[in-house]
């Protein structure tokens, strides 16, 4: 006569039937790898895709304070004697939210001129209305220099000349320029190495 299987022997069964059990779901070490999700690739040149998510690293950056001293040697050479923040063409410099506005025109000219304005925004903001532009205006977004920068530019409606747009978004800190017959090389980037180094 078989007696009924002791608590241990029972035990010992549900060990075991588990053990097959794990082992079935386990990978096989000699099998292939199977296919894996493709890694997101952010595009080095403009395009007019949606912005990727960029996740900040550091510190949000500073706000400048003067116009000028953002700008290299070389830029400036190419600004020469186009004034630079005339109280006819409104408010400028440090404002009281602590950004920058910086105008570089002749107010006697019809339509010679860049307006800068540096000033804080929040990641979700700053990426959601650079989307935006993409979305609706047409504009081409990509990635350097640890940031997104998103450009247009398009021809004057009154003057055969370009007019343009520039934004550069990093670390809590937007670079927004629109100019018109005035788009001196190397401008923006100047600016950017200027805050982030």
């Amino acid at each position: 006569m078989t007696g009924r299987p002791t608590s241990t022997a029972l035990a010992a069964v549900l060990a075991l039937a588990a053990a097959l059990a794990l082992s079935a779901c386990a990978p096989d070490p000699d099998a292939a790898p199977g296919p894996t999700a493709a890694s997101p690739v952010v595009s080095s040149t403009p395009t007019g895709t949606p912005i990727p998510t960029i996740t900040p690293t550091v510190a949000p950056a500073s706000i400048p304070t003067d116009c000028r001293t953002i700008l290299t040697a070389d830029v400036l050479s190419q600004l020469g004697s186009i004034p630079l923040n005339d109280p006819k063409l409104g408010a400028s410099g440090v404002q009281p939210d602590g950004s920058l506005i910086c105008i570089w025109r002749d107010p006697a000219a019809d339509t010679t001129g860049l307006v800068t304005r540096i000033s804080r925004m929040d990641r979700g903001p700053a990426l959601d209305m650079l989307n935006d532009l993409v979305n609706t205006q047409g504009f081409s977004c990509y990635t350097p220099d640890e940031g997104t920068r998103c450009e247009k530019t398009w021809i004057n409606t009154t003057y055969a000349v370009n007019d343009g747009r520039t934004l550069f978004w990093r670390n809590d800190v937007l670079i927004d320029t629109q100019y018109s017959n005035l788009a001196p090389t190397g401008y923006t980037a100047s600016i950017i190495a200027a805050i982030y180094g």
